[in-house]
């Protein structure tokens, strides 16, 4: 029979709670029915136990969907009423146990609360695995009903009597027999003195009563899938069952259905209550080192500012400038350039045409997990036509190279003496600077990598890390009134006319007035604005003289920067007559004198400061701030984001003989922010860290995965493949809580859905005003003028469309380009569009909603038509029903 092996190992950093600030700690262990404990560790916040805790597995099929139940609880001698407190739990999926010992490693997990007020912190570590074989004696604990569990209050250890009317196990040879346990629904340990002596006690009483009997009712189903993620091993005591073959071993511990519920559901609720998902789907938990797992058992204290990803070294080299350097050529001259060598990696400076004193200030990062060599070659060599000559060389031992590490100040650069082949010392001096140092540096985004040794110096700014912000947006409304004595250019007719507004790209009319000069319109218009204020509002009123063919009759030009704000709800600003001049002297009006005469219109002009411009998904929201700064909430906290790594990315570039170049990018709020590029790998692996402000719980952070279709000198209308993107909401993270999960990337394609990989994320959300972050749940989500003034339906999705417009236009002007494929991606600028796919998933709803009406009118119309005779001979006799007209005589169904 297979057995589940649960071995607590020991917890730390555990919350005190007796009035000592200690706790006595001790563990107890659930799964199917069975209830075993550890032994109580008195007066330590650091416990350790090594205890392993046997439980049986009835059907090892059911498993993988079933939960391992791990509670921590504080042994409370001395109080009369509860005699223990509550430390903190966790809940493990049992598809992510091992099907060996050999196979299995002791893993680390952070407890969780049990409800919303409770505190709790630490970690407890656990090791997990199957076992097929005999164990050992010394392995097998005590189990003993959960009825019949009682501690005596003196001593710590289980009363007997409570033992008299319940059977205990026979243990023979190691091995515990099943039958034992069928009357034992519920297992608790038991310390294991005297072990021996009180088997004998018990064998010999009989059972007086007997236990209430507790059947687990499980629907079979189809055969189980192959688990994911498991450890592969062999083990000693017998030869175990041959796992499912893998790719890869990943360290993954849990399987996961949603952000912060670790727990998968009994086998029964699986079964029978939800429908089964695809594993592919789901999350994955993931250990890995990173400094805020590691603080807890005494890890690196130094690295607190990138203690969310992985520590990744790298070896520095600074070259600032060289001077009095030799001449090379016949003609006098010298191009210099620095060649830097470490192993099979070579990085290249740009090169200076006839520069004796050049000046490059370009640094170079050699991947510490690459280094091929022990010594570091800075070579100055001569740019020629053929093969460049040597001009010197200084030669650096890596294990000699100083380590810095931030918040230290920059390393000053030093000057070096250039030497021959030979050592000897030549003309010429270089300025450098070498250390080793870690991703945290201030360098390492500006650097040249080793990992993109092969990309030219024109192409290398599109591999970089950058961090961008968005422009800060605006509503700008335009309240139309009137127009008075407008002049047409045909005398005999009266025009028709109408007022079209122009901001940039978007241009709004207004309806058509018929055959009046004394037009009245009574619109508002809205457009999207942006900083820094540029722009012109062009009001032009035109005349419909037929289908297609319009005559304008005036114009007039208003900078935006000279447009009035308005805060809140109070009055708007004042209405103003414009001027409207004819169109061949709208522009030489600073230059010539105003005409005494033009027809004039009264617009109402204002920014709206009071709204929150939505540039995204309203369902995916990452900032639901005002635009005034005065109107905008105060910071309730920082979230903070590693990303860490990627696997089985699909390759992207398999017609260019090239697997995938890789890189990230996360928003949140106006900050937008763009990992390296890694180039020609389906497992890249980033550890970059990035924090952002947080003024609301209620927001969502996105994060997507891009193919670089930039880095071989592509053209500039190339795109960045899309590989999938990630979404986090925030008020599914617990305070202070490290979350660190492979997500799976999703595409929505016309075959259906795609998994182009799994992304590693670690994800930690810190609350720095409590107080602020409760008032948020008592607010609105949105500011204030959305509910007083709130926006037209017909008017979100086109201003939103604008919106996203103006931030992808904006972004793409930087340098490195974020570019519009990747930022509409983000934005998800196609939402508004007609979807056959959720055009069919809404109907679905509506009729998943009205299911129930239509069983009863479909059940009625069974009964009128004498589908069931039985029914409808109930329902015609019952007093309660008035169907007597549908089931007489005289009704004949068709």
């Amino acid at each position: 029979m297979s057995k589940l092996v649960v071995e607590v190992v020991d917890a730390y950093d555990l919350m005190p709670k007796d009035d000592q600030g200690s706790s006595s700690p001790f563990v107890e262990v659930e799964f199917d029915g069975q209830r075993h404990r550890t032994q109580t560790k008195h007066k330590d916040l650091n416990p350790s136990w090594h205890e392993s805790l046997v439980f049986d597995i009835n059907q090892p099929g059911d498993l993988e969907y079933k939960t391992i139940d791990v509670t921590v609880y504080n042994d409370r001698k001395g109080n009369h009423g509860h005699h223990r407190n509550f430390l903190g739990r966790v809940k493990i999926s049992g598809a992510s146990v091992p099907s060996s010992e050999s196979g299995s490693s002791v893993q680390h997990y952070p407890l969780d609360k049990r409800g919303l007020f409770s505190n709790i912190k630490g970690e407890i570590a656990l090791k997990l695995y199957q076992v097929r074989d005999e164990l050992p004696r010394e392995q097998v604990q005590r189990a003993v009903p959960a009825s019949a569990v009682a501690e005596n209050e003196e001593t710590g250890r289980f009363q007997e009597s409570q033992f008299n009317e319940t059977p205990f196990q026979e243990i023979n040879g190691g091995r515990v027999q099943e039958s034992q346990f069928q009357e034992t629904p519920f297992h608790e340990i038991n310390n294991v003195n005297n072990f021996d002596e009180e088997i004998k006690v018990e064998e010999k009483k009989k059972k007086k009563k007997k236990e209430p009997e507790v059947r687990t009712f499980h629907s079979i189903g189809k055969e189980p899938e192959v688990r994911t993620f498991h450890s592969v091993g062999t083990g000693t005591g017998g030869p175990p069952p041959a796992p499912p073959p893998m790719k890869e071993k990943p360290p993954a511990v849990e399987i996961r259905a949603d952000f912060a519920k670790a727990a998968a559901p009994a086998a029964s609720v699986m079964h029978m209550q939800m429908p089964r998902q695809n594993p592919d789907y789901l999350l994955v938990e993931t250990r890995p080192p990173v400094a805020a797992r590691l603080r807890y058992r005494g890890g690196d204290k130094t690295l607190t500012t990138y203690d969310l990803v992985e520590q990744m070294h790298y070896l520095y080299v600074n070259v600032v400038k060289a001077k009095d350097l030799p001449v090379m050529d016949m003609s006098g001259s010298l191009d210099p350039y620095v060649e830097v060598k470490l192993g099979n990696y070579k990085g290249q400076t740009k090169h200076l045409e006839k520069n004796q004193n050049p000046v490059w200030h370009q640094i170079f990062a050699f991947s510490k997990e690459r280094v091929q060599s022990n010594l570091l070659e800075v070579v100055v060599k001569d740019k020629d036509i053929g093969k460049d000559d040597f001009v010197g060389k200084i030669v650096f031992d890596v294990m000699e190279i100083p380590l810095r590490v931030p918040p230290d100040s920059p390393l000053a650069p030093q000057w070096y003496r250039l030497a021959d082949k030979k050592g000897d010392k030549v003309k010429g001096e270089i300025m450098l600077a070498v250390w080793m140092g870690t991703q945290a540096d201030e360098s390492f985004p500006e650097a040249w990598h080793s990992d993109a040794h092969n990309i030219s110096h024109s192409n290398l700014a599109n591999t970089r890390s950058k961090v961008y912000f968005s422009p800060k947006l605006y509503y700008l409304r335009v309240h139309v009134m009137e127009a008075q004595d407008l002049v047409p250019h045909d005398k005999g007719r009266l025009p028709d006319p109408y007022v079209k507004v122009v901001l940039v790209n978007q241009i709004r009319p207004t309806k058509v007035r018929q055959r009046t000069i004394h037009p009245v319109w009574d619109e508002q218009l809205m457009f999207v604005a942006s900083e820094p204020f540029e722009d012109y509002i062009i009001i032009s009123v035109e005349d419909r003289i037929g289908p297609g063919k319009d005559e304008i009759l005036g114009r007039a030009r208003i900078p935006v920067r000279e447009v009035p704000q308005r805060l809140e709800t109070g009055k708007p600003p004042d209405p103003r007559w414009f001027n409207l001049l004819k169109p061949s002297k709208t522009e030489e009006e600073s230059e010539k004198k105003k005409e005494k005469f033009s027809s004039k219109i009264l617009l109402g002009i204002f920014l709206e400061a009071g709204y929150h411009v939505l540039d995204e998904s309203t369902h995916f929201s990452s900032d639901l701030q005002p635009s005034s700064k005065f109107l905008r909430k105060q910071s309730i906290g920082i979230l903070e984001l590693g990303i860490l790594s990627a696997k089985n990315l699909q390759p992207m570039k398999m017609k260019d003989g090239k697997l995938t170049d890789a890189y990230c990018v996360a928003k949140y709020g106006n900050k937008w922010v763009r990992t390296r590029t890694l180039l020609d790998t389906l497992s890249p692996r980033w550890n970059e860290q990035y924090t952002w402000e947080v003024h609301d719980p209620c927001t969502v952070i996105t994060i997507g995965v891009f193919d670089n279709s930039h880095t071989n000198g592509s053209k500039d209308d190339a795109r960045d493949q899309r590989i999938g993107k990630v979404r986090v909401r925030l008020s599914t993270l617990e305070i202070d809580r490290v979350y660190t999960h492979y997500y799976p990337l999703l595409v929505l394609t016309p075959g259906g859905l795609k998994k182009n990989g799994e992304l590693q994320l670690a994800l930690r959300f810190t609350c720095t005003a409590w107080v602020n972050m409760v008032a948020q749940y008592g607010r609105p989500l949105l500011p204030k003028m959305h509910y007083v003034q709130p926006i037209p339906v017909m008017n979100i999705d086109w201003l939103r469309h604008q919106a996203m417009q103006i931030v992808a236009a904006r972004l793409q002007r930087a340098e490195p380009p974020l570019r519009r494929e990747v930022v509409e991606y983000m934005l998800d600028v196609d939402y508004h569009m007609w979807s056959l796919r959720r055009s069919k998933a809404n109907f679905n709803r509506i009729m998943s909603l009205l299911s129930g009406i239509t069983a009863i009118c479909k059940w009625f119309n069974d009964i009128c038509y004498w589908r069931n005779p039985i029914t409808t001979c109930l329902t015609k006799t019952s007093p309660t029903y008035g169907c007597s007209a549908f089931t007489s005589g005289s009704y004949t169904p068709r």
